[in-house]
């Protein structure tokens, strides 16, 4: 296996090898523990899926590299903005150190982590934001802009750069698929005058859902040319959809896919191309954050001596913590990575 740009050997030594935590427990490989531990509580949008269990594997690695940190994982078994604040809530009563979300529902998460910040807790987003929140740092995985252009761009070239092409979209309410695809719209547009986005559709984090949407958006649209699957689901769902259509080479598909998720519809040609990030690096950069934020650590300091985090740059202005540039996975490449 390659390493990726940035990653430590032995963080990515660990793909694949994620074990789901259950009931608020710390990351069974997590260092740190006891009274004087940092304990860093990440709660995904779904707990379960390969996309944030390998988040799951790059925290764990962090507490075993960063004394006096515990991590803590704990999310819904669907993607539900209710449960969601519930296991908020119960991490709160539990008094964790530092609780980072990825909403589900940016809105509604609002409030409770507002509680959390009362009860002296530090908060974080990473993977979705939640702007109008009390967050202290949003751990980014890459630039709105760069994602939604890497997907129109790897679609536009499959296509010819002219079509109509449709979006199959996770949560409604996810403010970082939102964002991508507000970039994608005002990109085509003036990029690719000849292409046109017919319809937007959402199948939550349901691969089997979102393949039943892009037959659908097949069967209604005769000329479609192009799917993109929005998300770790749906972008294996689209591709799934054209496979079992026989519409391999007539219709192109584009997604945010893991690459053991995607690896035989690139190696198929049901899909061209899978825009993501170092997933597990991701979830390294998460446990980090929420350790030196928590302890008042300035994050532009602890970046220079943080040679494991090549790549990862702060605005302390917006409090974004941004991972790097999205990463293209196609059939050439998609096998120099086991997540």
């Amino acid at each position: 296996m390659k390493v990726l740009a940035g990653a430590s050997a032995a963080l990515l030594a660990l793909a694949g090898c994620t074990q789901k935590n259950t009931g608020g427990g710390s990351g069974g490989d997590g260092g740190g523990g006891g009274g004087d531990a940092v304990r860093v509580a990440f709660v995904p949008k779904i707990q379960g899926i390969p996309y944030f269990e390998a988040m799951n594997t790059g925290g764990k690695q962090a507490a075993q590299d960063i004394e006096g940190l515990e991590w803590v994982y704990n999310g819904p078994t669907s993607a539900d903005p209710a449960s969601q604040t519930q296991i908020v809530r119960t991490l709160i009563q539990q008094q964790v150190d530092t609780i980072v979300v990825a909403p589900n529902d940016p809105n509604s998460m609002a409030p409770v982590l507002q509680e959390a910040k009362n009860q002296g807790i530090t908060v974080m987003t990473s993977d979705t934001d939640a702007p109008d929140s009390v967050r202290e740092v949003f751990v980014s995985q890459a630039s709105t802009e760069g994602i939604g252009q890497a997907l129109t761009d790897q679609l536009m070239e499959a296509m010819g750069g002219s079509g109509k092409y449709a979006i199959v979209s996770c949560g409604e309410t996810a403010e970082n698929l939102n964002s991508w695809i507000e970039v994608q719209k005002s990109y085509t547009a003036s990029k690719y005058p000849d292409a046109e986005i017919v319809d937007i559709v959402y199948a939550g984090e349901d691969q089997a859902k979102a393949t039943a949407m892009a037959k659908d958006l097949m069967n209604a649209n005769p000329d479609l040319k192009g799917l993109v699957g929005e998300c770790t689901t749906s972008a294996p769902g689209v591709a799934q959809a054209v496979a079992e259509a026989g519409k391999i080479g007539e219709v192109s598909t584009v997604g945010l896919g893991t690459p053991n998720s995607m690896a035989e519809y690139l190696k198929s040609g049901a899909s061209s191309a899978s825009v993501l990030w170092d997933v597990e690096k991701l979830g390294y950069l998460t446990a980090w954050a929420g350790y030196h934020v928590n302890q008042g650590n300035d994050l532009s300091a602890e970046l220079k001596n943080a040679s494991e985090l090549e790549g990862v740059s702060y605005d302390s202005q917006s409090k974004v913590l941004l991972l790097g540039d999205p990463l293209v996975l196609t059939e050439q490449n998609v096998d120099d990575y086991d997540y």
